[in-house]
């Protein structure tokens, strides 16, 4: 096995599923290579409740990954979510030494940033800057080389509950991977979904996934506001197995196949077939009546990320409308319907700017997953991985470690 130094891995651990996807990086960009994906069990809310369960999504996914991809992956830059997140904006200022504002005053003005009062029980992940200022003069985005006596730095800080943290990375550890760098769902996704300008004029992301709903607002080239609601796709699958009578596995694959989040759109006279539960026969139901369960919960999600973005203070800044991506932003007829609630321009973020096997990738359930990718390709420290001159041979080995480990 020869030694690769330009593979990267995102791995997204979600509440109904966890995706690795494998990343080459060259001079011209980065190549999607592999994909490996596997239902997620041992999460609740983007929270870990069980972790055999989830080390074996984790294992499967991975080695999924490794089989297309043909590399032997050793570690892995991983998203967090859940209820547990919280942001805060913060501000740092020091004495500028020597009068001219050098990396280590930057350095230090995000120190004193950083120097806010969390419990004992959180952890910061991420100190996130915004804009600096010299002296007087505001808004600069890179101070470093300019003149001045005080420096402030302006910061977006997220924190998160330390065992949440905690039992991510033992669930990837025992996987047998490092982790490089922990990010948060919705700054990944944006790395691939959103663009500078969206980001300069003002943009909200939100991530619909199965457990959470994740929110980020970004204006003027930075972040500004980060929430996560406890609600995603799981509650729509639920209510369409309680109003549909049918098991919760059939109501995915009708909520997949047939759900509309926009009943207008729905053609009348348009029926699909449901499975029932007990053996009794299958039976024919409307599909508008499909779209009347599904939409009162979606208007509900959605009306509440509205309502935290107002809640923020940020809402007059969207000039670039709202970006929905996570697997439930496929849901047909969700963007008219989120266009009647923030009454602002809405489109669906799919993963752009990276080759490869993007027939399979381009998907707003893969974001995270890309936005991964793209983030630690800027990270070369996040490049850790063997490509496998014999695919065959290192499987079987590196399967027998995994026993050997899993045993002794």
């Amino acid at each position: 096995m020869a030694k690769r130094e330009n593979i990267v891995v995102g791995l997204d651990i979600g509440t109904t599923k966890t995706c690795a996807i494998v990343g080459e990086v060259s001079n011209v960009g980065i190549d999607i290579i592999g994909i490996g994906t596997h239902p997620s069990e041992g999460l609740r809310k983007g929270i870990v409740v069980n972790i055999d369960n989830t080390v074996d999504s984790i294992k499967r996914a991975v080695e999924e990954a490794e089989l297309m991809s043909e590399c032997e992956i050793r570690s892995v830059f991983t998203s967090i979510a859940g209820n547990h997140i919280k942001g805060l904006n913060s501000y740092g200022i020091v004495a500028v030494k020597g009068g001219e504002v050098d990396e280590y005053d930057v350095q230090r003005a995000l120190e004193a940033a950083k120097a806010v009062a969390i419990p004992l029980d959180r952890k910061i992940i991420h100190i996130l800057p915004q804009y600096y200022i010299v002296d007087d003069q505001d808004g600069v985005k890179d101070p470093i080389g300019m003149s001045g006596v005080r420096l402030e730095a302006k910061v977006h800080v997220v924190t998160g509950a330390v065992t949440s943290i905690q039992n991510i990375i033992k669930s990837v550890n025992r996987v047998g991977l490092d982790v490089n760098e922990m990010v948060l769902g919705p700054l990944a996704s944006s790395e691939t979904i959103l663009s500078q300008d969206e980001k300069e004029l003002g943009v909200a992301l939100i991530d619909i996934g199965g457990g959470t709903t994740d929110i980020a607002v970004f204006a003027e080239g930075s972040i500004k506001h980060t929430a996560v609601l406890p609600l995603g796709g799981n509650y729509v699958t639920s209510d369409i197995s309680v109003g549909l009578r049918t098991p919760v596995l059939e109501a995915e694959k009708i909520k997949i196949r047939y759900g509309s989040t926009y009943t207008p759109q729905i053609p009348p006279n348009e029926n699909i077939e449901v499975p029932s539960v007990g053996g009794r026969n299958p039976r024919t139901v409307s599909r508008q009546v499909l779209g009347e369960i599904i939409e009162p919960r979606m208007e509900e999600i959605l009306s509440l990320a509205q309502r935290e973005i107002v809640k923020s203070g940020y809402d007059d800044l969207l000039t670039a409308g709202v970006v929905l991506t996570g697997g439930t932003a496929t849901l047909e007829g969700i963007t008219e319907l989120a266009e009647q609630i923030f009454n602002t321009p809405v489109r669906k973020g799919y993963p752009v700017g990276v080759g490869g096997i993007t027939d399979i990738v381009n998907n707003p359930m893969y974001a995270t997953g890309v936005g991964l990718v793209v983030r630690g390709s800027k990270d070369r420290s996040g490049y850790n991985v063997k490509r496998n001159e014999n695919s065959m041979f290192s499987g079987i080995r590196k399967k027998l470690e995994r026993w050997f480990n899993d045993f002794f």
